[in-house]
């Protein structure tokens, strides 16, 4: 027998083990979609004992009289349709440039923020023209037709009311009535941003969206997914940064237009030029172009509400891990991003404003988030 070949096989053999066993070890998650191979748990799913006895079958979860520390099958998140996935991070929420006068209410602090879904664009005319459809279609004899109409109906009268000159409120000196009439029930208007609509509307769209999907899941035999809600402000104010930790606007910085001269948002350029950005009122929700993450018009087109009541002083009343300052008694509620009546200041990425919960503006929409569970196999 040639003991020095059998010597280097089983030198070699010993190798593959201790590489095997080196690898496990350092957290590579199990085929089995358990706990790591370092956890003793998942060694009884996956261990000696596995050759040698079978599976129990009475209880799931259990193996030979204990139980397993397993993943259950079937579960996946998918991407929701019309959203893109925001990875989570850590960055310096606050003004990107400087701004004495609003630097009081908008100190920069570290914020981490989970992964979660986001629309990207902003509610559409078609889109938020289903729910109401569907409130009036099936909800009609809890909630009443006056409440549908005058809670939810998107105001239109907005239009005229909100560019009304200050102190002349009783005369209309604007040429909103053809937006008044149009704007909410035109086909051609159907892929623009819904407007006026307030933070309560907003929020009873996120439910019926949640319900829509999840009772469809369940008819399919699928585990429900996360609601649907408004951004907190720290998440609308990461994903509007589109990956570019300090950008000043979501493009990056640091100006509105790019080389060629062309603006990048729809707003109020050159001391009042509404025109200059090719549209006077509000843009098709995906016009221009996303930012990083793929989100159309996280600057100018329509403000958009988020879930936090508003604080001068939020800093010091909201943690800093996604934090949210979740005040009902407060009827201030954050609004970000600026609109296309707005000076550039209010398209920054860090810019802080708000508007009253019940109030419904010709120039502030909403887009929705979903919460990723867990963390993104990506990152």
């Amino acid at each position: 027998m040639n003991f020095h070949n059998l010597n280097k096989k089983l030198v070699w053999l010993f190798s593959l083990v201790v590489l095997a066993v080196a690898i496990q070890s350092c957290g590579s998650k199990s085929n089995s979609g358990g706990k790591t191979l370092s956890s003793t748990k998942s060694t009884k799913s996956k261990g000696l004992k596995g050759l040698f006895f079978k599976p129990a079958t009475e209880d799931p979860g259990v193996f030979n009289g204990e139980i397993v520390a397993v993943n259950r099958k079937g579960w996946s998140q998918p991407t929701p349709f019309g959203m893109v996935l925001v990875p989570s991070g850590s960055y310096l929420m606050g003004q990107g440039d400087e701004d004495p006068s609003r630097s009081a209410i908008n100190f920069p602090r570290r914020v981490t923020v989970s992964a979660f879904f986001m629309d990207d664009t902003e509610i559409t005319n078609y889109e938020y023209r289903q729910f109401v459809e569907s409130l009036l279609r099936d909800s009609l004899s809890v909630l009443g037709e006056t409440k549908i109409m005058s809670d939810y109906y998107p105001d239109t009268t907005r239009w005229s009311e909100d560019l009304k000159m200050p102190g002349y409120q009783t005369r209309d000196f604007t040429y909103g009535d053809p937006m008044t009439e149009n704007y909410y029930a035109s086909p051609a208007f159907d892929m623009y941003p819904v407007v006026g609509v307030n933070w309560s509307a907003a929020k009873y769209f996120c439910d019926w969206r949640s319900k829509l999907m999840n009772s469809y899941r369940k008819t399919q035999g699928l585990s429900a997914l996360p609601r649907f809600t408004l951004p907190t402000e720290s998440e609308w104010e990461w994903a509007a940064r589109g990956g570019r930790a300090s950008a000043k606007y979501p493009w990056g910085n640091p100006y509105l237009s790019n080389a060629k001269g062309c603006l990048l948002a729809n707003f109020k350029p050159h001391r009042g030029n509404y025109d200059a950005d090719g549209y006077e009122y509000t843009a098709p929700a995906n016009a221009y172009s996303p930012n990083d993450y793929g989100l159309y018009n996280m600057a100018g087109n329509v403000a958009e509400w988020c879930e936090d009541a508003f604080e001068e002083n939020a800093s010091a009343v909201t943690w800093d891990l996604n934090s949210m300052n979740r005040d009902a008694s407060n009827p201030r509620k954050v609004v970000r991003g600026g609109s296309w009546k707005d000076i550039g200041y209010y398209l920054e990425t860090g810019t802080r404003t708000f508007e009253f919960e019940k109030n419904k503006r010709s120039y502030v929409g909403f887009r929705c988030v979903m919460r990723y569970l867990g963390r993104p196999s990506s990152r």
